[in-house]
């Protein structure tokens, strides 16, 4: 079974999750979140399986309530303990919104960040990707003016044990090429634009490869994601999130999955916010929640049979 999280109850997600019902989409999943919610906005809620987490307020779609900020990480600590004891065997999010869970006097960054608490997991790894790349993030969440102490030789050694590492169990490529993203404007042009590359980037870089691993880089990122050199990795290492993710959803928005990698568990999600302005209004597409939810399974597919 594959758990679904409903995500914020006033955003889109539970449209999402109805398309997918109406489509016989929902087999093999279990849907976490409130039931009576489930039940008014999916018609085919009796035939579904629902893992019952209550709502602290009533929900209006469209509009937040501080109240239910509990609820929604309720639903993904519910999803995420229930993968780690077996009984379900991966997990795909619906969108949530930071802010009001933010308001509602709660520290929280995001789904990865707090997957990686809730899993006791030390280092995870955000990977968005569609049908025409994959695009892992050195740093997240994070103030663009604090990217460049954050880019460390540690985390770069980090990152890429888990990319090459996931490339390998969860999507079954046996010799990852990997793509790395400078930091500065032409990869720092040999340190006239920055020295990260040379006195980090390039060191970290030289050290992996001597555990054969597939590195290219660093790259200028305006001239790694061209169609041309795309194709030639397996994953696109970016160092933070705007340079990788810009390209990554021009490529592709709508139709991306967001992966966390270095989890115990599987956990996908989509590529798209809450959408509050269009909620409860039919306009909502499930096609990346569709894909997020195919790649889930094949990765559950894929386990199992190493197992």
């Amino acid at each position: 079974m594959i758990a679904i999280t409903i995500g914020e109850p006033a955003g889109i997600g539970i449209e999402l999750v109805a398309q997918l019902a109406a489509s016989q989409e929902l087999d093999d999943c279990v849907l976490v979140g409130d039931e009576q919610l489930i039940h008014q906005h999916i018609p085919e809620a009796n035939k579904l399986n629902i893992h019952h987490v209550p709502l602290e307020n009533p929900v209006r779609l469209g509009q937040l309530d501080v109240a239910n900020a509990g609820y929604v990480l309720s639903t993904i600590a519910t999803a995420a303990k229930a993968c780690l004891s077996g009984q379900y065997q991966a997990m795909v999010t619906c969108p949530i919104h930071k802010g009001i869970i933010n308001d509602a006097g709660i520290p929280f960054t995001g789904h990865t960040e707090y997957l990686a608490e809730l899993t006791a997991t030390p280092k995870v790894v955000m990977m968005l990707l569609n049908k025409v790349m994959r695009v892992a993030l050195l740093t997240t969440h994070i103030p663009l003016k604090e990217v460049s102490a954050a880019v460390t030789d540690r985390l770069i050694k980090q990152v890429v044990h888990i990319l090459h590492n996931d490339l390998i169990n969860k999507f079954g490529i046996e010799s990852p090429r990997i793509g790395v993203c400078g930091l500065n404007p032409h990869a720092g042009e040999e340190g006239h634009l920055g020295r990260e590359e040379l006195d980090v980037i390039i060191p970290s870089l030289q050290e992996l490869r001597l555990e054969s691993i597939g590195l290219d880089g660093p790259i200028p990122a305006d001239s790694l994601f061209t169609p041309s050199k795309v194709k030639h990795y397996d994953a696109i290492l970016a160092m933070y999130h705007d340079q990788g993710l810009a390209p990554l959803k021009y490529a592709g928005f709508g139709e991306s999955v967001n992966i966390t990698l270095g989890l115990p568990i599987i956990r996908t999600s989509v590529d798209h916010g809450t959408a509050l302005d269009i909620a409860g209004k039919g306009l909502a597409n499930a096609n990346s929640l569709r894909a997020a939810l195919q790649l889930a399974q094949s990765c559950v597919k894929r386990s199992q049979l190493k197992t």
